[in-house]
């Protein structure tokens, strides 16, 4: 038996009908970039988080960018971030002339330790940015404490966090602004690249939205020299479907979560950690265990697909190597090493869980 990583043509099968619907008139409408299709879904994003703007752009990396510029953070600032992400975090802080500065995570959330931030924090230190990494939520009151203590803005990073609470309170909705991906293998996926930004903040959301369309106020007036991101309207249509379903596909991650937790019981790994009133939603179910490299290699054998999410922090990266801590931060070495992330997606079957928990246990050699 294959059991890829993600099968989104399992997805994509049950919604046929819908996408193509929505696609043939948009195509009969002309109207390929921004208009109906994008309002309707920044209006039915701000309401689902539970903010006054959504901003729609072309994919999550802008989002990131954007609001920090947007934020006025630029050359001379520092911005305290976790190296165990994408690079599109830290690539976004160094795009807006800023440094990244990281801090070491959580053993079990994998998420930005507080102390480790704390410590972190200098007098050019301008904001916190959080990863909510996997679906799980960053411990967020104690940096948002922080920030209030040291008058910083908090950008939330939830690429991998559409739909997780804390407390009840949408990630995306704590701090100044929280970014998004709708990259396809995201629980909320588009069709192709787009992102998006949340906001209370009026200043902030007029200015990215001004920032996305080349800088433009009024019709040819430039009141700043800005980029091209606006979202795609065919991007928005297939959001806008897939929206209707995201709750009930994430139910579906945590029930797959809580069967691969009942598998995994008795092998010795660290499974991920949920609770303490924070939702996780497992856009990844990652775990640690020795012999990494070896073990994917005999999941591989069976046909099971596996990955490494991530397998080096971003300062050591080449890119990201001018912004490599005094000395290597050690909870995020060894999660480096260690980290394995098992195939994850709403329409996996007990059959197929089943078949991934037993070739571990003989991988593992149980």
């Amino acid at each position: 038996m294959r059991i890829p990583m993600i099968d989104l043509a399992r997805q994509h099968q049950a919604l046929a009908a819908e996408l193509g619907a929505a696609w043939q008139r948009l195509a009969g409408q002309g109207q390929f970039v921004g208009g109906a299709e994008v309002e309707a879904l920044q209006g039915e994003i701000a309401q689902r988080i539970g903010v006054r703007h959504a901003i729609g752009l072309a994919n999550g990396t802008d989002a990131l960018h954007l609001t920090l510029r947007a934020a006025g953070i630029g050359a001379g600032d520092e911005v305290v971030t976790s190296p165990y992400t994408f690079i599109a975090t830290a690539g976004a802080i160094v795009h807006a002339g800023a440094r990244p500065v990281f801090a070491d995570i959580d053993p079990r959330s994998f998420n930005l330790d507080p102390a480790a931030v704390a410590a972190a924090i200098t007098p050019r230190t301008r904001a916190l940015l959080p990863v909510h990494l996997f679906g799980q939520p960053a411990e967020m009151q104690p940096l948002l404490a922080l920030a209030q203590q040291h008058g910083l803005a908090v950008i939330e990073d939830c690429a991998q966090s559409f739909g997780a609470t804390i407390g009840g309170v949408a990630t995306g909705a704590l701090g100044l602004a929280g970014t998004y991906s709708f990259y396809p293998t995201k629980n909320l996926g588009a069709c192709g690249d787009a992102g998006a930004v949340v906001t209370d903040d009026d200043a902030l959301a007029a200015r990215l939205r001004r920032l996305a369309n080349h800088g433009a106020g009024a019709p040819q007036e430039y009141l700043e020299v800005g980029y091209n991101s606006r979202l795609d309207a065919l991007q928005a249509a297939a959001l806008r479907i897939k929206l209707r379903h995201l709750d009930g596909w994430n139910a579906a991650r945590a029930r797959i979560a809580a069967h691969y937790d009942e598998l995994l019981a008795d092998l010795p790994l660290v499974r991920p950690q949920r609770g303490g009133g924070r939702d996780h939603i497992f856009h990844h179910y990652t775990v640690l265990l020795e012999r990494r490299d070896e073990v994917a290699a005999a999941l591989r054998a069976e046909g099971i697909a596996s990955a490494v999410h991530y397998p080096r922090p971003l300062y050591r990266q080449p890119a990201l190597a001018a912004y490599a801590p005094a000395a290597p931060l050690p909870v995020v070495e060894d999660v480096c090493r260690r980290c394995l992330s098992l195939p994850m997606y709403p329409e996996l079957q007990a059959q197929e869980l089943d078949t991934v928990a037993g070739a571990l246990a003989r991988a593992l050699g149980r």
